[in-house]
């Protein structure tokens, strides 16, 4: 740090475009991980019993659970209304994982 040479002042768009694309990366960063689980949970129903019908489609009932939430998270982290019709993705995983695991 140099006293003769103070730092300018950042400039309010350079911030905005910072914010944006920090925004972004952490939006991408809780799907990614939101969606890794989900895959983990539908995977782990796969492994569990045939006779245990029960825990395989709750296993798949949270990872919708959970996809569903990392959705409204996303959203939210956004600035936007986590009530959106992009909650529906959340199902995806629900019923692929039903439609692998049980039928």
């Amino acid at each position: 740090m140099d006293p003769n040479a103070p730092r300018k002042a950042p400039d309010p768009r350079d911030l905005e475009r910072l914010q944006r694309v920090q925004r972004r990366v952490i939006s991408v960063l809780a799907i990614t991980t939101v969606l890794h689980l989900a895959a983990g949970l539908v995977i782990a129903a796969d492994h569990v019993d045939p006779d245990r019908l029960d825990a395989r489609i709750g296993l798949n009932v949270i990872a919708s659970a959970f996809m569903t939430g990392g959705i409204a998270a996303t959203l939210l982290l956004n600035g936007r209304r986590w009530l959106s019709p992009w909650l529906l993705l959340g199902l995806v995983p629900c019923l692929v994982g039903l439609w692998w695991t049980v039928l």
